[in-house]
């Protein structure tokens, strides 16, 4: 049976590979990251539960928080159940006192509402081995200024992604691995998971 596994919320970093977009970490209780690519007002609205932050009018989130505390239903916890083609789906279970309720969500709109109904956030086994990237925080130096992907890839590349599947194409695995290793050590998640991706491409097509 596939096991849940719980997962906090680390952060919030720009995409390097999305202009106008954020990826949202999540973290398991230790050394694997899942990130999430996420929308920029999304983000403003996790930023803001984050910092528990209270704005002078209520954004949406805030809105659909009030309205279900004003009926006295609880949200018992989200659960990011699959990954498919780059994207992950949640669903939020809900509970009226009497029945439980799923509702099919969103994973960066089930996390701003996880964080303020003090919810908790789950994942399964498979997908944070399919998705997760392990971090050893003992090699975790400082972030230098010079991102990875000014240093791996053309920007010319960045926004086009059948370019950037025909660059991954061109390297041998152990090359990829390599880089893979940098981007967790520079804590660029979203790099490390492009590189960990190709490399089970390579797996399941047994081009290894």
């Amino acid at each position: 049976m596939d096991e849940k596994v719980k997962l906090r919320v680390q952060g919030l970093t720009n995409s390097q590979m999305q202009s106008g977009a954020y990826a949202l970490i999540l973290s398991e209780d230790g050394p694997r990251r899942i990130p999430v690519i996420v929308g920029v007002s999304e983000a403003q609205s996790i930023a803001i539960a984050l910092e528990a932050l209270r704005p002078p009018r209520p954004l949406t989130h805030d809105l659909f928080v009030r309205f279900a505390n004003a009926f006295q239903i609880r949200l018992l916890e989200v659960m990011i159940y699959k990954f498919d083609d780059g994207i992950f789906y949640s669903e939020m279970v809900f509970s009226d006192g009497t029945n439980e309720i799923r509702i099919d969500s969103r994973t960066s709109d089930a996390v701003a509402v996880a964080l303020r109904m003090k919810a908790d956030i789950y994942t399964l086994e498979s997908i944070i081995q399919k998705c997760g990237i392990i971090l050893d925080e003992r090699n975790s130096p400082e972030k230098e200024k010079e991102t990875l992907l000014s240093k791996q890839l053309n920007p010319d590349e960045i926004d086009d992604n059948a370019k950037l599947q025909e660059w991954l194409q061109l390297m041998e695995s152990d090359e990829i691995e390599e880089r893979m290793e940098d981007a967790i050590r520079e804590e660029n998640y979203e790099f490390a998971k492009i590189y960990k991706e190709e490399l089970l491409r390579r797996v399941e097509e047994g081009d290894r």
